[in-house]
């Protein structure tokens, strides 16, 4: 039996239509946190593997490759207990990313926390719906969870397509 985690991940990029540079920066911190340490464990196949995450009919397609790029298949998972989370992720996401930029960032702190509490739930609802599947311990489903958001970005919002630069400095 292989080591189960993945090894190289990636989006895809067709499915992406617009990041800002928010945004970017939380894929790129998602997938070295994720490639840093992770478990992954997909049923029916041996790891480490490489991953490619894209959108299929509104659900989640996991391709998967042996280390050697080989494709071992794709798993498939539908999305629907993840719409209202997506959603509501942005929605903070959007007033997380308007608090920071201001000139007097309020409120910081709870929106953090709201954002953090809303990625936990979600986490967990990726690993419920991974089973039987993927194993998956939660901080990768966090991470998967950020790449997932990451390949939802559909439409123009403050949080994704805001290019306001940010104050030049903060105190504190």
């Amino acid at each position: 039996m292989g080591e189960p985690r993945i090894i190289d991940i990636e989006l895809d990029e067709k499915s992406i239509l617009k990041r800002n540079p928010d945004i970017e920066h939380e894929r790129r911190v998602a997938i070295f946190d994720l490639l840093e340490q992770n478990h992954f464990d997909a049923r029916g196949h041996d790891g480490p593997y490489r991953v490619r995450l894209r959108v299929e009919d509104n659900g989640l397609a996991i391709d998967l490759a042996d280390e050697a790029g080989a494709a071992l298949g794709t798993v498939r998972v539908a999305l629907g207990r993840l719409r209202r989370p997506i959603r509501d992720y942005f929605q903070i996401c959007e007033s997380y990313f308007r608090t920071l930029r201001s000139e007097h960032p309020r409120g910081i702190e709870a929106l953090d926390m709201a954002r953090r509490g809303l990625h936990d739930e979600a986490a967990g609802l990726l690993q419920e719906c991974l089973e039987g599947k993927v194993a998956i311990d939660f901080d990768t489903a966090r991470r998967l969870f950020t790449l997932i958001c990451v390949l939802h970005i559909k439409q123009t919002t403050t949080a994704v397509d805001s290019h306001a630069p940010a104050p030049a400095s903060r105190a504190g």
